[in-house]
């Protein structure tokens, strides 16, 4: 089980536009990622794919993907090159109280061990071969998504064994979903997939205009019953917290509700958890570790374009 940090369905979703509210500084997403070649996959249960344009959901510059977005640097997420750590200046380590205290209960962090920290080591590591980083990253990824799994609700069921035994167990209540944010998100659909064979998945693409640096929401692309469902989004390293956000206000502009919203992400800053509670205090955050350094270089070397 995730530990809590504390001391000693009716409304369309496709084919509309997305008019969120705006927030500072999304996380970045790649202009090669716009109209990405595997978009149009998971079509038959999905909505259909959606172009988003002329929306700016924000005045600042959005801050962006590095694996997203093919090298132009939008902001602090992607400068100085792949390696490059985003840290908030004004956090510092903090214990699980004083995280508690920032942030809140809604923070769920799985269990330290050895074996997940090792994982996250190798990801830290700027010597990691990408084999061994994209191994670990799946690792983690998986472990993250099993205990997101357990968030869920579940029922109580019968089950007849084939010696004839009645065994009392349980079983998923029907109506989950999972939704990536393009496109470091993605590197998390298998993990969930491998977990779920036939959850549906959905997407959103959020990305800085060249032009007017405003955050704008490209594609929304997401199962038409969403409304009724719980929704596992799919983020993998939590910086300023903004694209996630922003994301969140898509979604609840289709219908879902924050409180049936769990954020599966591998890497959170303070500043980041922080900033997405305060917005939405009844979304859930699950995550390996709250640090000030995130390891913003996460999604170039996960595909390859570091």
């Amino acid at each position: 089980m995730a530990t809590e940090l504390r001391c000693p369905d009716s409304m369309p979703c496709h084919n509309q536009q997305v008019n969120s509210a705006s927030t500072q500084n999304p996380e970045p997403q790649q202009a090669g990622d716009l109209i990405p070649a595997h978009a149009g996959g998971n079509s038959d249960s999905a909505a259909k794919l959606t172009l988003l344009s002329g929306h700016a959901h924000s005045s600042v510059p959005a801050e962006r993907d590095p694996q997203a977005s093919g090298g132009a640097t939008l902001n602090s997420e992607n400068i100085g090159g792949a390696g490059n750590y985003d840290a908030p200046p004004s956090d510092s380590l903090l214990g699980d109280c004083e995280v508690s205290r920032q942030i809140g209960a809604q923070l769920k962090l799985l269990p330290m061990n050895d074996q997940i920290r090792e994982l996250q080591t190798i990801i830290r590591d700027k010597t990691a071969s990408r084999g061994d980083f994209m191994f670990s990253a799946d690792r983690l990824i998986r472990l993250v998504v099993e205990e997101g799994l357990n968030q869920l609700p579940y029922k109580e069921c019968m089950v007849t064994t084939p010696t004839g035994y009645k065994y009392e167990g349980v079983k998923f209540e029907k109506g989950n979903c999972g939704v990536s944010i393009m496109r470091s998100g993605e590197a998390m659909e298998q993990g969930l997939r491998d977990c779920c064979r036939s959850i549906r998945i959905g997407k959103i693409l959020i990305q800085s205009d060249e032009e007017t640096q405003r955050a704008k929401v490209y594609y929304a692309k997401f199962p038409p019953d969403i409304y009724r469902r719980k929704v596992l989004l799919m983020y993998p390293i939590l910086s300023t917290g903004n694209t996630v956000i922003e994301a969140v206000k898509v979604l609840i502009e289709h219908g879902v509700q924050p409180s049936v919203i769990i954020l599966l992400s591998l890497f959170s800053t303070p500043h980041g958890a922080k900033s997405i509670i305060q917005e939405f205090p009844e979304i859930t955050i699950l995550t390996t570790e709250v640090h000030p350094v995130a390891p913003t270089h996460f999604g170039q070397k996960y595909f390859g374009t570091d």
